[in-house]
């Protein structure tokens, strides 16, 4: 009698369930998968939990090699397990101790491609004048090489730094953009974000700020003010030679034009005629003596 109770009472034991687990889901970031889920109150401390998982249209249940005894509290990575972007998939998750098991506890149904939320990307920026030119990258995770061929367009938006002003812009997929007709020498920030055929689920980059062309520093001012007073200088300098030197040159000159008139008087005395008056009247004496002198003192 003592042996048949003995024998109910590990029948009893061994039968007992654990605790199913709770809030089993999968979440996906930039095309890695994880499983995620809470043990059942009350889990013993020494229980471990495992996974399998299931693809659409099929029967057969598969287990994970990476999670086959998971603790409290950890994650499983499905990446693997989950290859086919374009499938769907279910997982599950069951309690264990040596004596006792859990029933299953199932997630919803996830498509890897659809589900998937596209992380933000790795965004430089570098002036062109009155214009941004972009840089965008993606991590290279194997899960993003599927991905990429569903990049439709980049949005971004713009804020001036000086004072708050922006707007977006929606363009084509490309890895390197250009933002135009921005003011020159001032900073913008941009982040961006990438939509896609598939996944409406996305994530912005952070801002990543850059001026449109290199600011003009205070040093480089006062050396365009210098050189540009150093210009003038020299051009005040060379008006004043050029000056200078007409009024040497015609100084010089003048002294062989007075010695050739009194030359040219001199001769008309000797030739008999009368002295010669230098005036806007007309003068007496011969025709050539009158033309000579006048031209010498037009010269004067």
């Amino acid at each position: 009698m003592r042996l048949w109770r003995l024998l109910l009472h590990s029948h009893l034991v061994v039968c007992v369930s654990l605790p199913a687990p709770s809030n089993v889901s999968i979440s996906s970031f930039n095309m890695e998968h994880t499983l995620r889920f809470l043990p059942g109150l009350p889990t013993p401390s020494d229980a471990r939990f495992t996974v399998q998982v299931l693809q659409f249209r099929k029967n057969t249940w598969r287990p994970v090699a990476a999670c086959l005894e998971l603790t409290a509290g950890q994650t499983c990575n499905l990446t693997r397990a989950l290859k086919d972007p374009l499938n769907q998939y279910w997982a599950r998750v069951r309690a264990f101790t040596p004596t006792q098991t859990s029933n299953w506890t199932m997630s919803e149904l996830f498509r890897p491609l659809f589900d998937t939320v596209l992380g933000p990307p790795d965004v430089s920026a570098s002036g062109c004048g009155n214009c941004l030119l972009l840089q965008i990258r993606f991590p290279s995770t194997t899960g993003l090489q599927h991905f990429k061929r569903f990049y439709r367009r980049v949005v971004l938006d713009v804020r001036r730094s000086r004072d708050g002003a922006q707007f977006s812009l929606s363009l084509p997929y490309e890895e390197e953009n250009i933002i135009s007709y921005l003011e020159t020498g001032v900073e913008y920030c941009v982040t961006v974000s990438v939509t896609s055929l598939i996944s409406p689920n996305r994530i912005s980059s952070e801002p990543c700020c850059a001026f449109t062309s290199p600011p003009r520093s205070r040093s480089s001012l006062h050396l365009v003010l210098s050189l540009l007073g150093a210009f003038c200088a020299l051009g005040f300098l060379l008006v004043g030679l050029v000056v200078h030197g007409g009024q040497l040159s015609f100084k010089l000159l003048r002294t062989p034009l007075q010695r050739t008139l009194s030359y040219i008087r001199l001769q008309c005395r000797h030739r008999g005629g009368a002295p010669i008056v230098v005036s806007h009247e007309i003068s007496e004496g011969s025709a050539d003596c009158q033309q000579a002198a006048s031209a010498t003192t037009e010269l004067l």
